[in-house]
C-alpha cells in the first residue's frame, strides 16, 4: 500500500527489464535477495517498475515512505512473488 491505496504488482517482461536496467542483473538481485542482503532501493525500484496499474500522481517516493511506515516486511510477499517470477517463470 503506497499514498493510502493497494498497488498490485505484474511482473511483465518490459518490467523487469526496466527494474533490471537501474538495479543490474535480476539473478544477481535474486541471489542477494536469498542471502539477505537486498538493499531497500532495489526493493522500491523493483515495486515500482512491477507496478501493474499507478494512481494517477503517484510519485514514486511514496513507495519508499510506504516501505519504511509499513516495514519491509509487509511488501515481502510482493517482492517474495517478483523474484519468484524471475527464477521460476509463471509456475
Amino acid at each position: 500500500m503506497a499514498a493510502g491505496c493497494d498497488l498490485r504488482v505484474r511482473p511483465s517482461f518490459a518490467a523487469l527489464v526496466a527494474a533490471e536496467g537501474e538495479v543490474g542483473p535480476l539473478l544477481a538481485l535474486a541471489e542477494r535477495a536469498a542471502q539477505g542482503h537486498l538493499a531497500l532501493g532495489e526493493m522500491e525500484a523493483l515495486l515500482w517498475h512491477c507496478c501493474a496499474e499507478r494512481p494517477e500522481g503517484l510519485a514514486r517516493a511514496r513507495i519508499g515512505e510506504a516501505l519504511v511506515a509499513q516495514g519491509i516486511g509487509a511488501a515481502m510477499p510482493a517482492v517474495r512473488m517478483i523474484l519468484r517470477q524471475i527464477l521460476l517463470g509463471g509456475q
